[in-house]
């Protein structure tokens, strides 16, 4: 968390300092209290009555000088805090930005959500203890203990016997109980996770009429979180019981201690008041203190699941001595290339696949058979284990990530656009686009032809992951975003997928025109849409199993490709 506080470091220290000085003032003034009630039991009235006066504007001079002090502390800690909480976030963010696609396959959206949620939040709670809690204890137990011992040493072993105990006991049981309170934290990012699961997949569950089912499952899962966090919350039940009668214990001293004392003469009022304002003073942030080790160890409870993935090393790094991708040709070239995830068996098993400049190849295949794989290897969202894939010549493990995937643009089967307008996502391929080079590029992805109906036209919002625009309008508006991006490295991913047969046509076209002179890799499951390329390469099991044109592969008889044109031309798989 140091790295979100350094940059407001000196705020932090100045806070620290000015409420350490304003709870000195608080320990300091009851020994004003003692001297006024002493001056009240002097039978010398008027003697007393000027020295009264004093103590009391003293004592207001000092109560002003502790409010200004803590209330501007209070008003800087708040821009502290703000800020630092906005700067934990932002690392969180970023750093999760940087892990690979296979992190965030394994790992639940709703999840990473309430988790940088949560550790921005125990970094305020953590603050707050500190600031508002841990100080004042810290300089109220230490400034009555010192005062006390000079009036009266056995008060002083007392007090701070049971301050040991007290402090004792909360931090031993607290750090006990800290399994169960990191276990009541991952129920409820587990909750978090089932929900926001089930609220991204609904239209699934109406399909499948699955309602009760999924209801019984999200009972079971809140079910298990109210168990475990009404065993943590009845635990600390058991610490408030415990400090309440550390509490009556000490109290009980002081006034049956304190009466002999004074009945022997050994003990003045205003002592006996000095004494009960510091038990009372002390009773107050001891009890604190016990709900400050609960928070404290929350908090940390709360960070450690952010904790765990910012101390994660990201799976794939641009290496030390790597260089930004050049690509005046945009050949693409790979040796030998096998990919196997985990232990399992081989996705891609030693591919060997040259894709000249500007040549526009198609990928096919069974499912299965490596083809997304192998796209993903491209833009390097997984790693390259053993052989190589090279860009005109460069390694693409040797280059930048941000350099090679700025070479590449991806339209990708099932685009997912963000919550904002339609302007904005299109002009993500761009950032620094023009209005009519955005309007160009939706031109030409025929996306002006459904944009020019919306009340807002550009500027219409299209709700989350795009869900207010049809599937066939979500493409057109990931195609236009391709074009705009104007990459040498064209990758489809069944572009036209989501489109009717009128949009399809006209698509077609507009990317005949993006394809021009491009360097273009494309996934196809309907072959009809790929007989244009220059090659088909067919891969089964992960391996090339046969290359050509159209033309070629359909006239090879027993072939693969000629089976699946077959099935797709409605005619029968010859056995």
């Amino acid at each position: 968390m140091w790295q979100g506080v350094k940059p407001d470091r000196f705020s932090f220290f100045t806070v620290v300092i000015a409420v350490t000085i304003a709870m000195g003032i608080s320990v300091f003034v009851p020994l004003l209290y003692k001297h006024f009630f002493d001056l009240l039991a002097d039978a010398n009235r008027a003697f007393a009555r000027p020295e009264l006066i004093r103590v009391i504007v003293i004592v207001a001079f000092l109560n002003g000088t502790n409010w200004l002090l803590y209330r501007g502390a209070m008003m800087l800690n708040g821009h502290f805090q703000a800020h630092t909480m906005a700067r934990l976030r932002q690392l969180s963010f970023d750093y999760l930005l940087d892990h690979s696609y296979t992190f965030f396959a394994n790992t639940f959206s709703g999840a990473l959500v309430q988790r940088v949620g949560r550790f921005a939040r125990s970094f305020e709670r953590l603050a707050d203890s500190l600031i508002y809690n841990m100080i004042p204890l810290v300089v109220t137990i230490v400034g009555a203990v010192i005062v006390v011992s000079l009036i009266e040493p056995l008060f002083a072993m007392v007090i701070g016997v049971w301050v040991l105990l007290f402090c004792a006991f909360n931090f031993l049981f607290s750090r006990w109980k800290l399994k169960y309170d990191i276990a009541m934290a991952a129920a409820d990012s587990r909750t978090t996770a089932v929900l926001s699961d089930t609220i991204t997949n609904h239209n699934t569950v109406a399909l499948f009429t699955a309602a009760p089912k999924e209801s019984a499952f999200f009972r079971q899962v809140t079910n298990d979180q109210a168990s475990i966090t009404t065993l943590a919350w009845s635990l600390g039940s058991v610490v408030d019981a415990v400090q309440v009668a550390l509490i009556f214990v000490v109290e009980f001293f002081v006034f049956y201690y304190g009466i002999g004392l004074w009945e022997s003469g050994a003990l003045s009022i205003g002592t006996f008041v000095l004494l009960q304002v510091y038990v009372i003073q002390l009773g107050s942030r001891l009890w604190d203190f016990g709900r400050i080790i609960r928070v404290v160890y929350e908090s940390f409870a709360d960070s450690k699941e952010m904790l765990d993935i910012l101390n994660l090393p990201h799976e794939i790094i641009d290496r030390p001595n790597a260089t930004e991708l050049k690509v005046p040709r945009g050949e693409i070239a790979v040796g030998h290339l096998t990919f196997r995830f985990q232990a399992s068996t081989k996705v891609l098993d030693d591919i060997t696949l040259t894709v000249r400049a500007g040549e526009k190849v198609a990928l096919v295949g069974p499912s299965g058979a490596g083809k997304t794989t192998f796209v993903r290897l491209l833009l390097r969202l997984y790693e390259v284990q053993e052989g190589s894939i090279r860009i005109d010549g460069q390694d693409i493990r040797e280059v930048t990530q941000e350099s090679l995937r700025r070479a590449i643009a991806l339209v990708p089967q099932e685009p997912i656009l963000f919550h904002r307008t339609l302007r904005e996502n299109i002009r993500y391929g761009k950032p620094d686009a023009s209005e009519r080079e955005v309007e160009a590029a939706a031109s030409l992805a025929h996306c002006d032809e459904f944009i020019e109906h919306l009340p807002r036209g550009y500027d219409t919002y299209v709700g989350e992951r795009g869900v207010k625009l049809s599937g066939g309008e979500r493409q057109r508006v990931a195609i236009a975003r391709a074009m705009l991006k104007n990459a040498p490295i064209i990758i489809l991913d069944e572009a036209t997928s989501s489109l009717d047969s009128h949009s399809e046509a006209l698509i077609q076209d507009a990317l005949s025109k993006l394809m021009e002179g491009r360097t273009t890799v494309v996934i196809a499951h309907r072959l009809s849409t790929i007989r244009k390329m220059d090659r088909i390469v067919v891969l089964e099991q992960g391996q090339v199993h046969e290359e050509g044109t159209h033309e070629e592969l359909v006239a090879r008889e027993g072939g693969l490709y000629r089976k699946l044109w077959e099935l797709q031309a409605g005619g029968f798989i010859q056995e």
